[in-house]
């Protein structure tokens, strides 16, 4: 083994473990938050129960607005809101936090895609039924997309686990930081190489496992 390989192994398994920790918070906030945000986003939309013109756009504007600036901006930008949510402005806690906000309006905006992929037939004969807005989201609407909602959380992860290394940049922490500091900083060629191949490694594992998870619930 390379002797910068085994310098750095213990640091390279803290880096890990604080890129897990900003994925988790990331995607548990985009669960939580943005998967009501575009289950909401889809019913306000036209021809659909709750449609509602002046809020659909009002929500869909602010899903655009926030899903256009590029992340590292955004991650500058957000520096005074971070210290006040994390305490501070470095580490992996305080790279959450920006991520999250990125997390939100673009798994809101995966959901609302999905969403429409649901027949329309299907929402009709549930509301002749008498279901609820309610049953129809939990019961219909989540049910018939929950192939969809997999590859989008995928995707969501995927890209995300990119973004967790742009952190890195500012201090964030994790995989990004570690590569910065060792790979770009000191030209340890062969540091960088393993984070990138840690990376990809990465990648794939959710890739493979989300399109597996998604063809299992896809009944179609």
């Amino acid at each position: 083994m390379p002797e910068n390989i085994a310098a750095i192994l213990p640091e390279l398994w803290l880096a890990t473990g604080q890129t897990f920790l900003m994925l988790a918070i990331g995607l548990s906030a985009a669960l939580l938050l943005g998967g009501p945000l575009g289950v909401l986003l889809f019913l306000l939309g036209p021809g659909q129960s709750l449609e509602n013109r002046p809020l659909f756009l009002v929500l869909n504007w602010v899903v655009n607005t926030v899903r256009s600036f590029p992340f590292i901006i955004l991650l500058v930008a957000l520096v005074p809101f971070t210290r006040v949510i994390a305490g501070t402005s470095i580490g992996p806690l305080a790279a959450a936090v920006p991520l999250s906000f990125a997390a939100i309006p673009y798994f809101a905006r995966l959901v609302d895609q999905s969403l429409r992929e649901v027949p329309r037939g299907v929402i009709e004969a549930a509301h002749a039924m008498g279901a609820s807005e309610l049953q129809i989201v939990l019961r219909v609407l989540l049910v018939e997309a929950r192939s969809g909602l997999v590859l989008a959380l995928t995707v969501l992860a995927v890209s995300f686990l990119s973004y967790s290394a742009v952190a890195g940049v500012v201090g964030g922490g994790g995989i990004g930081d570690l590569a910065i500091r060792y790979g770009y900083y000191r030209f340890q060629t062969d540091v960088m190489v393993l984070t990138v191949a840690l990376l990809v490694g990465l990648v794939q594992i959710l890739q493979f496992a989300g399109n597996g998870l998604a063809a299992r619930l896809d009944k179609r």
